[in-house]
């Protein structure tokens, strides 16, 4: 264990607290069990080594231990805490839980055997905790954390702090809202870099070998995270990777299930739950219509990739600029709020917003009579009347 601890030191020591996601305040830390999921390269463990690091606690009491570690391989997690909680243990953050088997009745005893004891731990965005054995969902306050905005790409460049957003104070105050950007800020400057690599933190420390790694991201995600998935055959690894390519080459678009199912040779029965699968480990999201009926929990209307970094990182050729746009803006929205297809624009939100998202010269003819719509244009600044640039749904969180 000393071994653990030291590698816990080396760690929080050399993590740098000059920028911080959006999450680390929002996350209430007096809590005793706190959860984190996330996809992969959303930037976790940075964050939880930059909370311990501002605890300022010896080793001993606050510490940071990866689940994927040899050491659990002929260690429990059990005997583990035990051993770190009777040497004076206080706090204690757990990486990749996924990777352990029983990680959630194991975690469920530790909270319960040692009542003064703090966990926070983190998994793969594609665990539903309250399946789990332990179900820790009673127990746990839980979050999760997406790729970077375009708000905190800004901020992490040294470009330029700009506030948070609420999406009503966007849609209803643009004159408060036009006095918070820096006079002579250009976003279209910084946008288009954004869209093409800034989604993801590791992005921005090479942004030339950004889509590499996105490729060999997806491939990990695929092959070694669904493999705890309890209704997902890694026999199918392959076919789930044909699926992510066919899908990456037609987005977006409405599915047909049928076409799927003969392009990839994944039964149609089983296609639904494998997009499903896909989507909970961020990447693709599926968006249905806006209403109520049983057949669209069943199938969506329209599939885009997750986010325009993935987009552009999984296309055989350039991706067509309204369907970066449409990503964009869903990736951006879907966070905090619940988007849906409106029947006479783009997309509804939370119900009540309705939106048409294009380029500098889409006109107002979708949104003729509807009340609570917007015009989303790409390649404009500022707000003008019913029109709000696209750039700053990147300014939501």
């Amino acid at each position: 264990m000393i071994a653990l601890l030291e590698q816990s030191e080396r760690l929080v020591a050399s993590v740098n607290l000059d920028f911080k996601r959006y999450l680390f305040d929002a996350i209430q830390w007096n809590n005793r069990l706190i959860g984190i999921k996330g996809a992969r390269g959303t930037g976790k463990t940075t964050l939880l080594l930059q909370w311990i690091k501002e605890q300022n606690l010896p080793t001993e009491k606050a510490a940071y231990f990866s689940l994927d570690d040899l050491y659990f391989t002929s260690h429990s997690l059990k005997e583990t805490v035990s051993t770190f909680y009777k040497n004076g243990g206080q706090i204690l953050v757990l990486d990749e839980v996924h990777k352990y088997k029983n990680w959630s009745q194991e975690i469920k005893n530790c909270y319960d055997f040692y009542p003064d004891l703090k966990i926070v731990f983190t998994g793969s965005s594609i665990i539903d905790i309250s399946k789990q054995e332990g179900d820790l969902s009673r127990r746990a306050l839980l979050y999760e954390l997406v790729g970077l905005s375009f708000r905190e790409y800004l901020s992490i460049l040294n470009m330029v702090d700009l506030p948070i957003l609420r999406l009503e104070d966007l849609l209803f105050n643009s004159a408060e809202i036009k006095k918070k950007i820096p006079a002579g800020f250009r976003p279209q400057q910084h946008f288009g870099n954004y869209l093409n690599y800034g989604y993801y933190p590791f992005g921005l420390l090479d942004p030339t070998s950004v889509h590499q790694r996105m490729n060999q991201l997806i491939r990990t995600i695929v092959e070694i995270d669904m493999a705890e998935l309890k209704d997902f055959d890694i026999r199918n690894a392959k076919k789930m990777l044909q699926l992510i390519y066919v899908i990456a080459q037609q987005v977006p678009f409405k599915p047909n299930i049928s076409n799927l199912a003969i392009k990839t040779g994944i039964h149609r029965n089983s296609l639904n739950n494998y997009l499903i699968y896909l989507e909970q480990a961020k990447i693709i999201s599926l968006v249905f219509p806006s209403g109520n009926s049983v057949a669209i929990l069943q199938k969506p209307e329209k599939i885009l990739l997750n986010n325009a970094t993935l987009l552009n990182a999984l296309a055989e050729e350039k991706p067509l600029a309204g369907t970066v746009r449409e990503t964009f803006f869903v990736s951006q929205l879907q966070t905090f709020h619940k988007v849906y297809l409106s029947k006479q624009a783009d997309f509804l939100i939370d119900g009540k917003y309705t939106f048409e998202v294009g380029g500098k010269g889409k006109g107002q003819k979708q949104i003729e009579g509807l009340e609570n719509a917007w015009i989303v244009k790409d390649d404009i600044e500022l707000q003008m009347l019913k029109t709000i640039p696209l750039w700053m749904f990147g300014l939501l969180y």
